[in-house]
């Protein structure tokens, strides 16, 4: 899935405006305008490729990160604690498994909540399946979060919260 494909089921999921979806990019650190978000949300036809405005992997994690700011408030950092950096997204693989990470994070999501959400989209993971989706890459258990579990859990999300 595309990060513009992401966002447009987040977006519906959580009931975002547009004007919401602006300020999460902001407090991620990406100044995008309303217009802008427009055309990130609007699936092209097929003879308009052009006009939908991509969104790349900076800037979809900048909106994962402003998402949790959002709907959590800032962290300040904790004394003697330097700032770590937010992990970035190295390559498509990695991009599902972290925002599975980013949204269970977001709107503070229990593993059991997130196991509901699955089976609400008609299927199953197991605990152990989702333990190893929310796995930092490189441990030995890590697994890759394919397309379908993420369209899944994106569509069981829509399911709970609009409902």
């Amino acid at each position: 899935m595309e990060n513009n494909d992401i966002l447009i089921r987040l977006r519906y999921a959580l009931e975002l405006k547009n004007r919401e979806i602006a300020e999460i990019f902001r407090l991620g650190g990406v100044e995008v305008s309303i217009p802008d978000v427009v055309n990130i949300l609007t699936k092209p036809d097929e003879d308009e490729m052009d006009t939908q405005l991509k969104c790349n992997n900076k800037m979809f994690d900048s909106f994962l990160n402003g998402l949790i700011i959002y709907k959590r408030g800032k962290q300040e950092p904790k004394p003697g604690n330097p700032d770590k950096p937010e992990p970035s997204i190295q390559n498509k693989a990695n991009l599902n498994n972290l925002m599975l990470k980013k949204v269970k994070i977001a709107l503070s999501l229990t593993t059991e909540d997130m196991l509901e959400i699955f089976e609400m989209a008609g299927i199953f993971v197991s605990k152990g399946e989702l333990g190893a989706f929310l796995r930092k890459e490189g441990h030995k258990n890590y697994k890759e979060c394919l397309d379908k579990y993420a369209r899944n859990f994106l569509k069981g999300l829509a399911i709970k919260y609009r409902g």
